[in-house]
């Protein structure tokens, strides 16, 4: 089944998907959890694959927690409020230039957008904005720039997109904003986590491309907590592109394992014409790390 695409997002999990849900083939988990869910890329995959039995999506900014009830619970009103959000960038009159009056009616959508935290315009200034990169103020109001070379997903497509995922995810997903230790406290040894949190390297300072932060300590204590409830996990974390490292191993006392994931080149190596690949580190929990070789010996038998 093909994944729908629904929020364009940089830093998007999607392309890594398969590679990442490979780890938990064969395992059965009632409960699939993502506390950090942003574009939920990783909870589309798995839901479209008939990983869990439900699944829960959480993020502390509330407006994309917003989005995601409009998409899943009511996809038609969701469809015509962004391709009316859409349709308004294009001029009426021949005497317009297009590219001034479109870039002119984000910036408009943008300030309402901060003012009313409509989900309608969050999905436009999403598809909209130069590489679908997010970027906050110190105020956490949404302050990245249109893409002049585009006009983002076009009304057509992004009705599909959202039509495949509330027809995925309706019926059998539970929304949250909260603070993401509310949501993990919840899960048992039936279920399974994943989490992309702000990466090492951007977690002990404001970052503008998100509206919250993580302190590196908290998450290794609630990683810690996890271990002693013997709940599996999956983390993505930190990584390398070309030689610029992004963070340190987790502590051993974790006792992680670890795996390199092939992100490809990164949108930044690209625009200036070099080679440099991403690698992204993938966590396994101890208590995953069990499932799997249980699985395994099941399956040899």
């Amino acid at each position: 089944m093909k994944v729908p695409h629904v929020m364009p997002y940089q830093g998007s999990k999607r392309k890594l998907a398969d590679a990442i849900l490979q780890h938990v083939e064969g395992i059965d988990i009632d409960t699939f959890y993502e506390p950090f869910s942003g574009s939920g890329a990783i909870t589309l995959a798995a839901a479209a694959k008939g990983v869990a039995n439900k699944y829960v999506l959480n993020d502390k900014y509330a407006p994309i927690m917003d989005l995601w009830d409009l998409i899943i619970n009511s996809p038609a009103s969701a469809a015509d409020r962004y391709e009316a959000v859409w349709e308004g960038q294009i001029p009426s009159s021949n005497d317009v230039e297009p590219i001034s009056y479109s870039y002119d009616h984000f910036m408009e959508i943008r300030t309402l957008f901060n003012r009313d935290n409509d989900s309608a315009k969050l999905l436009y200034l999403l598809a909209r904005c130069v590489k679908n990169a997010v970027r906050f103020n110190s105020n956490g109001e949404f302050n990245q720039s249109p893409d002049k070379r585009r006009k983002g997903t076009a009304p057509s497509k992004m009705r599909s997109n959202i039509f495949g995922a509330s027809k995925i995810l309706q019926g059998k997903s539970s929304l949250f904003s909260e603070d993401f230790k509310s949501v993990t406290s919840k899960a048992t040894n039936n279920d399974l986590i994943y989490m992309d949190p702000p990466w090492q390297g951007t977690s002990t300072k404001k970052d503008t491309r998100y509206a919250f932060t993580l302190q590196i300590d908290e998450l290794i204590g609630e990683l810690e907590e996890l271990n002693k409830r013997d709940v599996p996990y999956l983390l993505s974390f930190d990584g390398v592109c070309g030689d610029k490292s992004y963070g340190k191993d987790l502590p051993e006392h974790l006792r992680l394992r670890k795996t390199m994931l092939d992100a490809g080149r990164s949108s930044q190596a690209i625009l200036l014409g070099r080679e440099d690949k991403t690698l992204e580190s993938l966590y396994l929990s101890p208590a995953l790390v069990a499932k799997i070789e249980a699985t395994k010996l099941s399956a040899a038998v």
